[in-house]
């Protein structure tokens, strides 16, 4: 029986490149496209999808130019402000966060903790953002992690399991990604979730973030529901 839709990735690709289509600075297009993510979160929801994580900002982004980073750091703010916070409760959608904590400024730190404090007793959607991560990253954390609550590992290292490796990873309260959707044109995973998506369905689009559609996903879900995902198995007819 086939597996479910039940977790959604994205990657926003596309914002910079959609505002100077319309003579507009970079920023624009970040604005356009962080507004978008709430009505994705109703669309996700229409499509009975229990997780979306979206990939908001890489750690490799820092190296974009300094008013572009600055105003990307405003961006949790802008999602889950006092005035936009009401739409999370409202619509049940509990909001988390994977990526680094330490290199944010602080009140782009608190608006996420916020956004998770107040809507962790919700039962709806599950949105996760991605805000300064980075795959090759959380690996590293990860492996640091492990160490440093069990200095006498190297001693046994059969101890060191997937199990215990799923654990100590961002995402040790999320199940596998099932579909990443792409958007800008770009065909590659960019250091996103490398082992979360393992065995996802990885569906690229051309379209820039901004005019992404429900139209779009629907698409994009009909192709998910076209694949044969046999884990490295086989079907009754390949025995």
């Amino acid at each position: 029986m086939k597996k479910p839709l039940e977790h959604l990735a994205i990657i926003l690709d596309g914002n910079g490149r959609w505002a100077k289509k319309f003579n507009q600075p970079r920023t624009y297009g970040h604005q356009k496209g962080m507004e978008k993510i709430q009505d994705f979160c109703l669309f996700a929801q229409e499509e009975n999808i229990k997780f979306l994580t979206v990939f908001a900002f890489s750690t490799e982004n820092w190296n974009r130019p300094k008013d572009e980073v600055d105003f990307l750091m405003k961006v949790p703010s802008q999602i889950f402000g006092e005035n936009k916070i009401n739409f999370f409760m409202d619509n049940d959608i509990k909001v988390g966060w994977i990526g680094r904590q330490d290199k944010i400024p602080k009140e782009t730190f608190e608006a996420i903790i916020e956004a998770k404090n107040k809507t962790r007793n919700n039962q709806g959607l599950h949105l996760t953002i991605a805000f300064d991560y980075g795959s090759w990253e959380e690996i590293n954390t990860c492996f640091k992690n492990i160490i440093s609550s069990n200095p006498k590992i190297s001693e046994n290292l059969e101890l060191v399991t997937t199990d215990l490796i799923k654990a100590n990873l961002y995402t040790n309260n999320l199940p596998d990604v099932d579909l990443v959707i792409r958007t800008g044109g770009e065909t590659r995973l960019s250091n996103f979730m490398m082992l979360q998506c393992s065995y996802a369905e990885i569906y690229f689009n051309s379209k820039m973030w901004p005019d992404f559609s429900q139209k779009d996903l629907k698409k994009a879900i009909s192709y998910y529901n076209k694949t044969n995902r046999r884990f490295g198995g086989l079907e009754n007819e390949e025995q």
